[in-house]
């Protein structure tokens, strides 16, 4: 939930044509395929983007509210109004523990 991917060619691509065949040629029980145009490529990941935002008092949340009073046939009812106008978001965070890409292939030797 929440990923970003594309349908084209992406980030890790994938090396030989993945039949099994290769896998046994190699004599690698594991293997990591890695981005040609970035060699150090990792398939780790360190940061995501929040989707947490603040808003003008510098509280942190995912959504705010604000309560209103509306008077409708002589009563009052207090109803709560999602407030969408500046905030701001939290940005780039840096993960705990690092995890994998969702992109990243692993393929494993069945014995």
């Amino acid at each position: 939930m929440g990923g970003s991917g594309s349908k084209s060619r992406g980030f890790w691509s994938f090396s030989g044509s993945g039949s099994g065949d290769d896998l046994a040629k190699d004599g690698s029980e594991q293997t990591l395929a890695r981005a040609r145009s970035f060699p150090g490529a990792t398939p780790f990941v360190f940061t995501r983007r929040s989707s947490m935002f603040f808003d003008e008092d510098g509280d942190l949340a995912h959504e705010f509210y604000e309560e209103t009073i509306v008077t409708k046939n002589g009563r009052k009812k207090a109803k709560l109004k999602r407030i969408q106008k500046n905030l701001t978001p939290q940005g780039i965070i840096k993960l705990d523990h690092p995890c994998i890409h969702m992109q990243a292939p692993t393929t494993f030797k069945a014995e």
